[in-house]
């Protein structure tokens, strides 16, 4: 059984998996209107939904976190391919993150995360690709 420190790691990880994910779709749709990644971000963002559990809301601290402050290299970016490395690189950490976490949980979801981490990878060597052609 998981503690409440590791439900509120978890939950965590989501939302900054779900939130970076977004980020990059937004940008895909918006700003470069690139149908195929967009949809592709989205599919993957939808496909963390099974590891939501509304229980672990009532574990966030966020008056206890002791890392909400925003850093000077946050506030740093200078061009749209800034939010697209800060917002990979995010993604792609907290993915790793829910990988280890949910070993704790369900092999099937640290398996899940593991894929989705992978992908991610994939998807920013195709975003880059598109960008150079």
């Amino acid at each position: 059984m998981m503690t409440n420190k590791v439900e509120r790691l978890i939950d965590a990880n989501l939302n900054r998996l779900r939130e970076g994910i977004r980020v990059l779709e937004d940008i895909n749709r918006y700003i470069y209107n690139s149908k195929a990644l967009t949809s592709k971000l989205k599919h993957l963002r939808h496909s963390i939904a099974k590891a939501y559990d509304t229980n672990r809301i009532a574990h966030r601290d966020i008056a206890g976190d002791v890392q909400k402050q925003t850093i000077a290299s946050e506030l740093n970016r200078q061009s749209i391919d800034d939010i697209l490395i800060a917002n990979f690189s995010r993604a792609q950490e907290s993915a790793r993150v829910l990988e280890e976490s949910f070993k704790l949980v369900s092999v099937e979801l640290s398996q899940h995360f593991k894929t989705i981490r992978y992908e991610l990878y994939a998807l920013e060597k195709e975003q880059y690709i598109k960008e150079v052609q």
